[in-house]
């Protein structure tokens, strides 16, 4: 397989992996709600996903480097499938709490392989291939297959309900149908070399998941480079709350009419995530001139400080102009961050740290809600947000630290290269 063949394959992959998350988006907060949930009643079975997923990430990691790529994603879509065969059906916190389980595993399970099976085999085709540009037009797809489908999620809607389907359920089960799709075209279009088959086979690759998962924290414990590069993403989460969580309330808080700025947020999610992808397409040009470094340095200070513009600028117009901002950059800043852990991976340990990565997210994400949200109330939203802006900005410099040595390990693809202490 060429470079060219395995980018297509993972872009097309990841378009149709993506898609259905965002026709889910509209309707994720208004469809349980529909069906008797109170707002506390969602926010706690909401829970469970993240929960979910900060336990079982690292392990499914490490079974993606032990079993393969592709059975992994697989058995992800799958759970994708039941999840959401329930959720079109579910009426209850116990069904709507067993979907949020269901999806949590799914993510578990989804956050890695993908990305890991095209790294390997563009490095496998070419030692020297642009992993970071591969990466960049993931971050455009992925951006315009949420902000496309968010819109078709909205005219779905719009057109009412189909017989006795709710309107609001009706885009579930067309993202029920297409993420079906998906399951078979990664049956279909991912191609792994497994030599060993069978049972023992599996027993075996099973039993090597704790070594995988071994291996990622020891490149953790033995690189700096890869250290900074997950306390980059602590602090990342952490500051992410801001647009994620607090934005929708400062927007409120600006315009005085929570029930405007809610019929704002659906168009401006869908404009934000369309920002996100320009932005990704600029990763390429960025990294050419100041290096990867360097460009997630410049970054993350232009995030933060389109972070505190959504808190300090007045008026709508600045806040939403700062939200775009964000964005954009935010779409920028993942493929630097992605190339820059992947070329401290060898392939058999590959997804294992990028489950890592994520992981420490998951807690980063946590805390900053609750010590952001705690400053929103007691010392006000704009204050809250220009305390995210600036633990995120603080993540920075850890772009540019350096590795002590460099050593070559032989990696599981039989490729060699270069790892950072």
């Amino acid at each position: 397989m060429t470079v060219e063949q395995a980018r297509f394959r993972y872009l097309l992959l990841l378009g149709l992996r993506w898609f259905p998350v965002g026709l889910m988006i509209p309707v994720m907060m208004l469809l349980p709600l529909e069906r008797g949930l109170t707002i506390a009643q969602v926010g706690a079975v909401a829970a469970i996903q993240g929960i979910t997923v900060l336990f079982l990430e690292l392990p499914t990691g490490g079974l993606s480097d032990a079993v393969g790529r592709r059975p992994v994603l697989l058995i992800a879509g799958v759970v994708n499938l039941v999840s959401l065969g329930i959720w079109t059906v579910a009426d209850s916190v116990g069904l709507f709490a067993v979907v949020y389980l269901l999806q949590g595993v799914y993510r578990a399970l989804d956050s890695g392989p993908l990305e890991a099976w095209y790294v390997d085999h563009a490095l496998a085709a070419d030692p020297k291939a642009d992993i970071e540009g591969g990466l960049s037009r993931s971050g455009v797809v992925l951006g315009l297959s949420i902000a496309g489908a968010a819109l078709v999620s909205g005219g779905l809607v719009w057109l009412g309900p189909v017989g006795p389907v709710s309107a609001l359920t009706v885009p579930v089960m067309v993202a029920l149908v297409l993420s079906l799709i998906a399951t078979v075209a990664v049956a279909l279009l991912m191609r792994e070399e497994r030599p060993a088959r069978g049972l023992v086979a599996l027993a075996a690759s099973v039993k090597g998941v704790p070594a995988a998962i071994g291996g990622a924290l020891s490149l953790v414990r033995r690189s700096r480079v890869v250290f900074a590069l997950i306390m980059v993403e602590l602090f990342w989460s952490f500051g992410m709350v801001t647009f994620e969580k607090l934005m929708p309330v400062r927007l409120s808080e600006v315009m005085s009419d929570s029930d405007a700025a809610g019929a704002l947020l659906g168009p401006v999610n869908s404009v934000a995530w369309a920002a996100s992808a320009a932005g990704a397409a600029l990763v390429p040009l960025l990294a050419r001139r100041l290096g990867p470094g360097w460009t997630g340095f410049t970054l993350k200070i232009v995030q933060a400080l389109t972070i505190a513009g959504m808190g300090l600028l007045a008026g709508p117009v600045g806040v939403i102009g700062a939200f775009l901002l964000c964005y954009a950059v935010h779409g920028a800043a993942n493929p630097v961050h992605a190339g820059l852990l992947h070329r401290q991976a060898e392939g058999e340990y590959r997804a294992s740290l990028l489950s890592l990565n994520s992981m420490v997210g998951q807690p980063g994400f946590a805390v900053g809600a609750i010590v952001l949200t705690f400053v929103a109330a007691q010392a006000g939203t704009p204050a809250a947000i220009v305390t995210g802006a600036i633990v995120l900005g603080a993540a920075a410099p850890l772009y540019l630290v350096k590795p002590k040595v460099e050593f070559r390990e032989h990696s599981q693809s039989g490729i060699s290269g270069s790892l950072a202490l």
